[in-house]
């Protein structure tokens, strides 16, 4: 369908003697063709102009997403109506490249507002912790956290912790050292671009209140919205596909341009799935 528009685009063109559309152009034509269908899922609060607009200014500012299939790219813009997120300005979700597909990325205040539609939960949010802070945590029978952010130089930051109350009065939290986060970064296909590189601090907030989420009182819907973070729509009539299900070409990722500490990270993960698959055979076995 996209290629039929670009070709009407074209053959305008022609017969007016004006230049061919550029990809940004033939991008907004479609989106505006779209308009009516990511109105029928875009939650009443928000405005179906107001956010096309916004993912066109998105798509338009980062020369790789114009470089990407323009079904990809109109799959992102629905995921995002879909689950009411407003891609790049609030931070809420994030468009980004991945070889020749737009990817669909969930961002730490997305993660927030999903949290908080749930019904369940009070209050919900993450803060950095530095080393000039003064920080203490205790899990166990009687879980405690304590922290008092220093008032002048903070230090080196050192990692992040989240916060979730119920509307019941429990509550739960998670801590996670910069170690960990930046492990999990790194098996991460965007670890070195897009929210990663720009908002490094936004994304370790995510990547707690994410690992968190499966201890929080939840909607199946609202878990089906997570599970949506880091795929690829190849066509807006397709399911979300998560990027590490890709094909090789998709991904138009060789193994000399994965840093070693990429290639270290995806290591480890895999020795620790397969430790995990040992533990389970020797309990049934025992």
């Amino acid at each position: 369908m996209a290629d039929d528009l670009k070709k009407k685009l074209e053959a305008k063109a022609k017969e007016t003697g004006a230049s061919p559309p550029t990809p940004a152009q033939t991008i907004g034509a479609y989106l505006k063709k779209m308009e009516p269908e990511i109105a029928r899922v875009l939650p009443k609060h928000m405005d179906v102009d107001r956010l096309l607009r916004i993912a066109l200014t998105t798509i338009r500012t980062n020369p790789l997403l114009l470089e990407c299939t323009v079904p990809s790219l109109l799959g992102a813009v629905m995921q995002a109506a879909q689950l009411g997120l407003e891609p790049g300005l609030l931070g809420q979700c994030y468009i980004i490249p991945y070889g020749r597909e737009a990817t669909f990325i969930i961002g730490y205040k997305g993660m927030i507002d999903l949290a908080r539609r749930s019904g369940n939960i009070k209050s919900i949010y993450a803060h950095e912790v530095y080393s000039n802070d003064e920080f203490e945590y205790e899990y166990g029978l009687h879980p405690s956290l304590t922290h008092k952010p220093a008032m002048g130089e903070r230090g080196e930051f050192i990692g992040v912790y989240a916060v979730a109350h119920f509307m019941d009065g429990g509550y739960q939290f998670e801590f996670m050292s910069k170690e960990e986060i930046d492990r999990r970064r790194m098996r991460s296909r965007s670890y070195n671009s897009g929210p990663w590189v720009t908002d490094y601090e936004e994304m370790a907030k995510k990547t707690v209140i994410r690992h968190m989420f499966k201890y929080l009182p939840l909607s199946v819907e609202i878990m089906r919205g997570v599970a949506q973070d880091e795929t690829v729509r190849p066509d807006v009539n397709e399911e979300p596909i998560s990027v590490y299900n890709r094909p090789l070409e998709a991904q138009m990722i060789s193994a000399e341009e994965i840093p070693a500490e990429r290639m270290r990270a995806e290591r480890e993960e895999k020795e620790e799935k397969e430790g995990t698959s040992r533990g389970r055979k020797d309990e049934t076995e025992g």
